[in-house]
């Protein structure tokens, strides 16, 4: 082999090498100490950014309407956990409870952050309704895509009725609150313990609230409207029956012992006040906009708090939620697969995705710019409809979703799509 031959086999390998570098290696900066040449350079290898706390992809949608929703705790987990419980049974067929909230008994640490949540909610809907006026929120009138901004994106995404004859185009029309963020409601149980499923016959004798709402009233929250019964004494365990010892003449002072703890028209002073501003102005609305986020992230975070005791089902093909030690029994399902169960749900242990639904939406750098391509939305990033909102209206980005976002891209401009590798 000559020397010429060798040195081309030598740059063609030194050229491989680099390519296999670039591809197999991503180089985050980070630019918090001012952006200088100096700073530190973290070296992420590739498949492995995912890890990072700080990186959040985007939503992966669904696969298809007959595929179940992935469990949150492993099947195998789920399964010890039974059997863990059968042979205590076995071990101690009559027992006391005791641990809250399974005893009957509230949290107390909990009772604090159920308000919070509780308020955050209210404070969060005032500040969208006012919101909405200055950056109107759009909807597909065929399918449930959701836009933040004057004027809707050209992604073809629709899988509406007769959307092979639009070329997947999108039909806008004005939106509502609900667009924004939606929160299902589920069956509100006066005692969670003793009677914690709404059979089918009993369908119209329990009122449908908010499930955020009643995860709060389950945690401690005590509103006249929506009553529930608060215990002093811990309920028995008896064969898997649960049984309440506990007298009824005892129902009175438990009453007066609740009326202590109802919130007043004092506590209404608990809204952020930011979403009280007047929007008319400029500066207000910048403020509205960050107390509106700021409710959205309290809101969030205390509801996570809450589901790590109370637990919140869900179908595993249907958005039902049901807030309780146990799913209802009222035959309403109507996803895949419901006739061989009768229409009762798939219950499953649910996610904070399935009691406070984000409703994510593609991101607009430029609100007054033209609208989204469909050649150039992989360069494109996704938020919750709320902090979408919030961002537009002038709140800062949160840092929790600038990967989701993908503020880092820059997308290519439309005469230069194919140029772009």
């Amino acid at each position: 082999m000559c020397v010429d031959e060798l040195g081309m086999n030598l740059a063609k390998r030194s050229y491989l090498c680099q390519l296999i570098y670039r591809h197999h290696y991503r180089v985050r900066r980070h630019f918090s100490g001012g952006g200088s040449d100096d700073e530190d350079i973290k070296v992420i290898p590739f498949g492995e950014e995912t890890h990072d706390d700080s990186y959040i992809d985007l939503p992966e949608p669904r696969k298809g309407k007959s595929v179940r929703k992935p469990y949150p705790t492993p099947m195998k987990i789920l399964i010890q956990r039974a059997k863990e419980e059968k042979e205590l049974m076995k071990l101690n067929p009559c027992r006391i409870l005791e641990h809250p909230p399974d005893n009957g008994l509230l949290v107390p640490e909990l009772v604090e952050v159920s308000k919070q949540v509780y308020w955050a909610r209210e404070s969060l809907l005032i500040g969208i309704s006012k919101l909405l006026p200055f950056i109107p929120v759009l909807t597909c009138r065929f399918c449930s895509e959701v836009h933040v901004g004057h004027v809707g994106h050209d992604i073809r995404s629709c899988t509406g009725p007769k959307s092979g004859l639009r070329s997947a185009m999108h039909v806008w029309r004005i939106g509502r609150l609900n667009d924004v963020i939606d929160f299902p409601r589920c069956f509100h149980l006066f005692d969670r313990v003793k009677y914690p499923r709404v059979v089918h016959k009993e369908r119209f004798d329990f009122p449908r609230i908010p499930a955020v709402l009643e995860l709060c009233i389950q945690a401690g929250v005590d509103l006249e409207k929506y009553p529930a019964k608060r215990r002093t004494k811990p309920v028995y365990s008896i064969e898997g029956r649960i049984e309440d010892f506990e007298p009824q003449c005892n129902e009175n002072v438990d009453d007066i012992e609740n009326e202590e703890h109802k919130m007043t028209g004092s506590e209404e002073n608990q809204i952020h006040p930011s979403v009280l501003l007047n929007s008319e102005e400029s500066n207000n609305r910048k403020e509205l906009s960050i107390g509106t986020m700021t409710s959205w992230f309290e809101m969030i975070s205390g509801v996570r708090k809450i589901m790590e005791k109370y637990s919140v089902w869900t179908c595993g093909y249907c958005p039902e939620v049901q807030v309780g030690p146990k799913g209802h029994k009222v035959r309403m399902c109507k996803a895949s697969k419901h006739q061989s169960r009768d229409g009762m749900h798939a219950w499953q242990q649910a996610t904070i995705d399935d009691l406070v639904g984000p409703n994510y939406v593609w991101h607009v750098r430029d609100p007054s710019g033209p609208p989204l391509c469909n050649n150039l939305k992989r360069y494109y990033g996704k938020a919750p409809a709320v902090v979408e909102l919030c961002v537009q209206a002038g709140a800062p980005v949160p840092n929790q979703y600038r990967s989701m976002m993908r503020l880092d891209v820059v997308p290519p401009d439309r005469d230069e799509v194919d140029l772009v590798a």
